[in-house]
């Protein structure tokens, strides 16, 4: 006897059919005969099969005694999930599902063709499943009969709510008829999912399974301590230790998906992306291509991954901690299904570990600290795999195979061959990454001698040094006109040799360049990581130094040596070219004045111009060339050029004077236009 006998007999049968023998407890759950024909609020984790489960219960409502469907009409059954990918997920599930009772199921999802969608209801359907937004604008269009309709569906409530499906979800609700049956499922029931539930549900059973109170016990849940600087480097580590066949890595932003899609695929992982700003197009071939094993991995935001199904999710990545803990837990169920084994990694920077134990306390997650895998484990990982390999109990498949192999070993021997397959081997896979380690209660473990490579250099903490000991001097091509300073020259040197702040000595700054002291024992390793070109970040040049600068050559910065005058790019702040409204840069020689009667070098002469006091000369700054003409009556280029030039539209002549008088009406009074009553001149 299993589990499924006491459904309806066309589901037994395809449960049967598929393999079921052990159904979830939320499954088991749907089962319950006083559950038939009531509405149910339902509490299951993510990978609990609740597909299947709100499949069982909402078939006796839908078949009744009858085996199997008659003539497709208007749809019975209404299933909506938050995003187009579990809609079409659900759609593949309730297809073998309802196999039996021969069912015509179709779909209303955002982004596929909405012609075709409407075709298809006008031909008829059994269930329909599809996304809020969708079925609005078919119920909107008359394209979608609720009239039928005697079970409602809402998958991922709680994820639709977040959405902002609330609107849409009422307005469903409020068209189908009353006396339909509502089961909503839902990962966790807050306040608003009680209060939709209130609304829209009729003396509702509240089933919470047993998933709930042991949440994803398949899954083993570890949280890796790394250094800010190393969050990436643990994230190719750990995907190179497990090699899960399908891994998904989680990030908070779709710039943080494009940067580490980009990365990833540098270091020879096979990568897909998955975020909002991808087409429906676009998300299905990612998808796809994780299925068939052209992609083994996919880098996606929580909306976006919402819901998929991938076979063989073996390893979940937290590359940025989420939001809150049912995120956690949504991320977390994307592995440990039906019985198989998955990891849950939780990549938590050291300065983020108290938020990153408020959310597993909030999911009732107790994972196992650790530090991320070091290079050597990788390594040795791989090791055991090419040892375990089953290609070595496999014999040569045909003669042409054998007599190929006899002239390998003939020609190169056994050693040789054996160090090419293992360069073979180890190039298909991108090289581990070195990780600092991290101490579980969060401090830096040094390495290389006591020394700490962790982070920013220059924050590591100081200690009591004494005497500086035996030193290089380096001249930085930076100084004061440069406005150099410590508080940014120090840390600049720290990150681009590799240094902390005890390696460097004395700082003596000068006009135009600085001498910076560093450690002996440090020196070459310095010039080392500057490369070459001896250059830092900003553009500052290195040069090593046979011996101390003599300073008693160099100025003491007094006014008259030119000490207060800046010259060259600001290197006080962050490097960014930065430019004028016409596009020249700004630490450019400044461009001429431009632009209608200003200098540009060359003769300017509009229409607007004419009648100006310079002839064919444009005027500028200084005293414009030529001699000026002799001064004559109403001659506007007689004027001096010791004042700033201004218009004057007026000149000597009775002719230019501002006002006229009017001819003088008949009478005296200053009222009919006597002395004195002027009028402007137009």
């Amino acid at each position: 006897m299993t589990d499924h006998d006491g459904a309806v007999p066309a589901i037994a049968k395809a449960l049967a059919k598929r393999g079921y023998t052990t159904l979830t407890p939320v499954q088991k759950s749907m089962l319950d005969p006083a559950l038939a024909g009531s509405d149910a609020l339902v509490s299951a984790q993510t990978g609990s099969g609740k597909t299947v489960a709100f499949g069982i219960a909402m078939a006796p409502s839908l078949l009744g005694d009858q085996e199997k469907f008659g003539r497709a009409g208007a749809p019975l059954a209404l299933v909506i999930a938050p995003t187009r990918e579990l809609a079409m997920q659900v759609k593949r599930e309730l297809e073998w599902l309802y196999e039996m009772a021969d069912a015509v199921i179709a779909s209303c999802v955002g982004g596929m063709d909405i012609r075709n969608e409407r075709r298809a209801l006008e031909r008829g359907a059994h269930i329909v499943v599809g996304t809020p937004g969708r079925i609005c604008d078919h119920i909107r269009r008359n394209a979608l009969d609720m009239s039928e309709l005697k079970v409602a569906v809402l998958d991922e409530a709680d994820e639709m709510l977040d959405l902002g499906f609330r609107e849409d979800l009422e307005f469903i609700l409020e068209s189908a008829p009353d006396d339909r049956r509502t089961l909503m499922f839902s990962a966790t029931v807050p306040a608003a999912i009680a209060k939709l539930a209130k609304s829209y549900q009729r003396d509702a059973v509240r089933i919470a399974t047993t998933a709930e109170e042991k949440q994803h016990v398949d899954i083993e849940q570890r949280a890796l301590l790394v250094t800010p600087h190393d969050r990436e480097n643990a994230i190719v580590n750990v995907l190179r230790y497990y090699e899960a066949p399908n891994a998904i890595v989680f990030c908070s932003t779709r710039a943080a998906v494009n940067h580490l899609t980009a990365r990833l695929s540098n270091r020879n992982f096979s990568v897909v992306a998955l975020s909002g700003e991808l087409t429906q197009n676009e998300r299905t071939h990612a998808l796809q291509a994780m299925r068939d094993g052209r992609a083994r991995v996919c880098i996606a935001t929580d909306v976006a991954a919402r819901g998929i199904d991938l076979p063989g999710l073996d390893l979940v990545i937290h590359a940025d901690l989420p939001t809150n803990s049912e995120t956690l837990l949504h991320r977390s169920g994307r592995t440990g299904r039906a019985g198989r084994k998955g990891i849950s990694a939780l990549i938590v920077p050291v300065n983020q570990r108290r938020k990153a134990e408020r959310l597993l306390f909030g999911a009732s997650i107790e994972p196992t600290w650790g530090r991320p895998p070091s290079a050597e484990e990788v390594i040795r990982r791989d090791e055991e795999r090419l040892l375990a390999d089953p290609i070595f109990e496999e014999a040569a498949r045909d003669e042409d195979e054998e007599a190929l192999i006899a002239k390998l070993v003939a020609q190169y021997g056994a050693e040789k061959l054996a160090t090419a397959f293992v360069s073979l081997y180890r190039g298909r896979n991108s090289a581990p990454e070195d990780i600092v380690e991290v101490s579980l209660d969060g401090s830096r473990k040094p390495r290389d001698g006591g020394r700490d490579n962790a982070g920013d250099p220059a924050s590591r903490p100081l200690t009591p040094r004494g005497d500086f000991g035996p030193a290089v001097w380096f001249s930085l091509s930076v100084g004061r006109k440069q406005r150099a300073e410590p508080r940014w020259l120090i840390p600049t040197i720290c990150r681009n040799g590799d240094l902390t702040k005890n390696e460097i000595g004395a700082i003596k700054m000068q006009a135009d360049e600085t001498f910076v002291e560093i450690a002996a024992d440090h020196a070459d390793r310095f010039l080392q990581k500057l490369g070459k070109d001896r250059m830092m970040e900003r553009g500052i040049r290195v040069t090593r130094l046979d011996g101390a600068p003599d300073f008693s050559k160099f100025s003491r910065g007094k006014d008259e040596d030119d000490f207060a005058r800046r010259e060259g790019p600001r290197m006080d702040k962050p490097w960014k070219e930065k430019s004028f409204r016409d596009g020249s840069a700004k630490d450019a020689p400044r461009k001429e004045w431009q632009g209608k009667g200003k200098f540009t070098g060359e003769k300017v002469r509009d229409k607007a111009d004419e009648g100006r006091r310079l002839d064919d000369e444009v005027w500028g700054d200084s005293k414009p060339k030529g001699k000026a003409k002799p001064a004559e009556a109403g001659n506007r280029e007689a004027r001096s050029f010791d004042k700033p030039f201004r218009e004057k539209p007026f000149g000597k002549s009775g002719a230019d004077k501002p006002f006229k008088k009017k001819d003088k009406p008949k009478g005296n009074g200053p009222k009919s236009g006597g002395k004195g009553n002027f009028e402007r001149r137009k």
